[in-house]
This record gives structure tokens, C-alpha cells and sequence, in this order.
């Protein structure tokens, strides 16, 4: 049998490419096949744990945030444990990344707000949520009119965070998947009191 996987060549990031596209897929079976030719060629466990990272935070998310607590894990893990009993923790993680609902609403969320710092004007923050720990602060008017959420019910209270100029801009959309359900019913109670 001959498997092909080069570690400096072109076909180490097409194995590459194919496990985080399997675990974005929900595949866990391909992810089991190319997590297991990374590892038959010699592939340096951090390098693959750092993929599962990344595909746990970018392709599941907060539609399942322990993922990326799993991942993490397995990342530390694998450096005090080492191959072979890494295999192991690689498709714990691995396995868990696939079967898990996904969300990539924090990848484009962030995204957005990068491009609009870059094409939008983002205007001042508001004075009361400047901090005014310093002396001087308050003749500026920084914090005055600060309502602290957690002094009022359901640790909730309307005030605006965003600039002026980006008023109702929304970054930050939430899927139809695992708790980002839970999270839209919140944020559908309080986003339009803001």
C-alpha cells in the first residue's frame, strides 16, 4: 500500500484541508481517515491539534462553545502524552468537532466588524461607557449616566453601546443550531431595547 503524504509538499495540505473540511462537514468518518493518514505519515501531533482548534472555534462555535474547552484540552494533552496514546486524544477531539452542530457566526461577525473599522466611519464611544477612573474624567461627563446591568432585573437594562454612527448595526447573527437557539431567544428580548 502506498499512502501519499508529503509533510512539506502540496499533498500534506490537501490532507490537511480534508480533515477540517471533514469536520466541518459533519463527516466523522472521513475525519477519522485523514486524522489517521496525518498520523501514519508522521505528522506532528500540534499540528494537528491545532487544526481542530481552529475548526472548533471557527466551524462549531457558540453553537457548541465546549468544543473548542475539548480542543484546547486535547492540544495540551497531546504535548504531555506523545504518540501512539495521542491518536486517541486527537480523534476524541477530532470526533467531537464533527458530530457537533455548527455555527460560524463568530468568524463572520468579527469579520464584519474588521471590514467596517476599514470602511465605515466608527465615530466615539459613547461618554457613558468612557472610563472615569482618572482624575478628570468626570468634568468630561465619562461614565456619567453608566446603568450597571447587574443593579437592575434579569441583569438587563436598555442603554446604547454602540458609537453614534454604527447605531443598530448587527455583527453578530446567531444560527439555528445547538445553543445559539437559547442565545437568539435573548438576544431577541433585548437587542431592540438597546
Amino acid at each position: 500500500r502506498a499512502v501519499i503524504y508529503d509533510k512539506s509538499g502540496d499533498n500534506h495540505y490537501d490532507v490537511a484541508s480534508a480533515f477540517i473540511k471533514s469536520m466541518r462537514g459533519s463527516d466523522p468518518d472521513a475525519t477519522l481517515h485523514y486524522l489517521a493518514r496525518m498520523i501514519d505519515a508522521g505528522e506532528e501531533p500540534e499540528f494537528i491539534a491545532r487544526r481542530i482548534i481552529i475548526a472548533a472555534s471557527e466551524d462549531v462555535g457558540l453553537a457548541y462553545p465546549t468544543a473548542l474547552q475539548v480542543a484546547v484540552s486535547a492540544a495540551q494533552a497531546v504535548k504531555m502524552i506523545g504518540f501512539p496514546e495521542s491518536r486517541i486524544i486527537l480523534a476524541h477531539a477530532a470526533l467531537l468537532v464533527a458530530c457537533s452542530p455548527k455555527s460560524n457566526s463568530a468568524y463572520l461577525g468579527i469579520d464584519n466588524a474588521l471590514k467596517d473599522l476599514k470602511t465605515k466611519p466608527t465615530g466615539q464611544v459613547p461618554n457613558h461607557l468612557r472610563d472615569n477612573h482618572y482624575s478628570g474624567a468626570i468634568k468630561f461627563g465619562y461614565g456619567k449616566d453608566y446603568k450597571y446591568p447587574h443593579d437592575y432585573p434579569g441583569n438587563f437594562i436598555p442603554q446604547q453601546y454602540l458609537p453614534d454612527e454604527l447605531k443598530g448595526v448587527r455583527y453578530y447573527n446567531p444560527s439555528n443550531n445547538g445553543l445559539e437557539v437559547r442565545i437568539k431567544q435573548f438576544l431577541d428580548q433585548t437587542r431592540d431595547k438597546n
